[in-house]
C-alpha cells in the first residue's frame, strides 16, 4: 500500500519537471554561449535575487560552508578570535571557524524553536569574542532583535547562517520587517539542492549592505583579485556555475509560491499531529514567518527512532537532524569545556523531521500522519 505513495523527503524529479521547459531552455543558452563561470546568468540571479531580498548587494559562491568561511575571511580577524554559534546545528558552521584557526563558542538552543539560546548569549562573552552566528534552523528566524542589541553592546560581527530559511520574514519590535540574512552584518545561504532554493549541483551566497564588505567579499570569493591577476587579498577559488544561476534564477520566481505550499502542509500535519501527548509539533516564534525547510517534530518518551524504523517499515522517509550535539563530535571536542548542554542534548534524542517539499500530495501527507497516529494507537 505506501508504495503506490512513493514519498520522498524531498522531491526533486517532481519540481523538475513542473520547470523543465523553462530550466532546459535557460541551459542551452548558457551551453551556446558558452559563458559557464561568472557569465551573466550568474549576473542576473545575484541581481534578482538582491531585489528578492531587498538586500544591496549579493555574491553568489560555490556553495553554503563557502559562503560562510569567506564572510569570516571578510573580518579580519586574528587566530584564537573567539565566534559565538549554536551546539544544535549542522557541522559546516562550526568546520569554517576551526579552519581559519578560530575557536568556535558553542551555546545551547532554544527548546521551543530548536534555535539559538539569546538567553545565554551574553554568559559566553570574553574579550575575545569578535563574531556570532545565529543560524535560523529549519525554516524560521532566531530572535534578531535580541542578538543585534547583544552584538551593538559588545561591539561584535553577526553572519547570520541562512541556509535554511531563505525567503522568511522578521518583524522587528519596532515594527518594520526584514528577509532572514538580510539583518546582521553578513548573511551566508547555500544552494544545496533540497534547500527550498536549490540548485541542481552545489551553490552558495553571501548578502550584505555593507558596500565595502560587498567589494571585499567578492574579491575573496576570486582568488583575492581585484581585476585579473592583481591579487590584494588572500582569497579562494568559490564560484557559483552559470547552469545552477540558471536553475536558480527560475526558482527564485517560484520561491514565494513553494515556501507558502511548505506552510500549508506544515500546518496540516500540524493539525493532524497535536492532540497525540506523545508529539509536540513545530513552535512558531511570533516575530518570524516559518519557511519550513524542515518539518521537524519532538518525539517524547523515548521512543523517536522506534517511531522513526516504525514510519521507514511503511515506506515513509523520515531524518534525524541533528543526532549528536557539536561540541560531542570528535573534531570539535577540544573546544568546549566538557558542559552538557541540556536542552541540546535532548533535542539530539528526540527530534524527527517528516517529508517535506512543495509537491507533495495531501494524501500522502494524510498517509504519514496516519502512519504515526497507529504507531500510537
Amino acid at each position: 500500500m505506501s508504495r503506490e505513495y512513493n514519498i520522498q523527503m524531498v522531491d526533486l524529479g517532481a519540481q523538475y519537471k513542473e520547470l523543465k521547459t523553462e530550466i532546459n531552455s535557460r541551459m542551452q543558452e548558457v551551453l551556446e554561449s558558452s559563458a559557464y563561470i561568472n557569465g551573466p546568468a550568474v549576473r542576473t540571479f545575484e541581481n534578482n535575487l538582491s531585489q528578492f531580498l531587498q538586500v544591496d548587494h549579493v555574491v553568489s559562491c560555490g556553495n553554503g560552508t563557502d559562503a560562510l568561511q569567506i564572510a569570516l575571511m571578510a573580518l579580519d580577524l586574528s587566530p584564537g578570535d573567539e565566534v559565538i554559534i549554536p551546539s544544535f546545528t549542522y557541522v559546516a558552521t562550526a568546520e569554517v571557524i576551526a579552519l581559519l584557526g578560530l575557536k568556535p563558542v558553542m551555546v545551547d538552543a532554544d527548546y521551543d524553536t530548536f534555535n539559538i539560546d539569546c538567553k545565554q548569549l551574553e554568559t559566553v562573552i570574553t574579550s575575545r569574542s569578535k563574531v556570532i552566528i545565529p543560524v535560523h534552523l529549519f525554516g524560521q528566524c532566531c530572535d534578531m532583535d535580541k542578538i543585534m542589541q547583544i552584538a551593538n553592546q559588545h561591539n561584535l560581527y553577526v553572519i547570520e547562517d541562512n541556509a535554511q530559511s531563505i525567503g522568511a520574514e522578521y518583524s522587528f519590535d519596532n515594527g518594520t520587517k526584514a528577509k532572514a540574512g538580510t539583518i546582521g552584518h553578513i548573511g551566508c545561504t547555500s544552494f544545496y539542492p533540497s534547500k527550498n532554493l536549490g540548485a541542481y549541483g552545489d551553490g552558495g551566497a553571501i548578502m550584505t549592505k555593507d558596500e565595502s564588505l560587498a567589494y571585499k567579499i567578492r574579491r575573496i570569493a576570486n582568488h583575492g583579485q581585484s581585476k585579473k591577476y592583481h591579487h590584494d587579498l588572500v582569497g579562494v577559488n568559490s564560484r557559483l556555475d552559470s547552469l545552477q544561476a540558471c536553475v536558480l534564477d527560475a526558482k527564485l520566481m517560484r520561491l514565494k509560491k513553494y515556501n507558502a505550499q511548505r506552510a500549508d502542509l506544515a500546518m496540516h500535519y500540524s493539525k493532524e499531529l497535536e492532540s497525540l501527548e506523545q508529539i509536540i509539533v513545530p513552535s512558531l516564534f511570533t516575530k518570524s514567518e516559518h519557511v519550513y525547510h524542515q518539518y521537524t517534530l519532538k518525539v517524547l518518551g523515548g521512543k523517536r527512532d522506534e517511531l522513526k524504523e516504525h514510519l521507514n517499515n511503511n515506506g515513509i522517509p523520515s531524518m534525524i537532524y541533528y543526532p549528536i550535539p557539536l561540541y560531542a563530535q570528535d573534531a570539535y571536542k577540544q573546544y568546549h569545556a566538557g558542559t552538557v548542554q541540556e536542552t541540546t542534548e535532548r533535542l539530539c534524542k528526540e527530534v524527527l523531521s517528516l517529508p517535506m517539499h512543495p509537491n507533495m500530495t495531501r494524501d500522502q501527507a494524510d498517509f504519514i500522519t496516519s502512519k504515526i497516529k497507529s504507531f500510537y494507537s
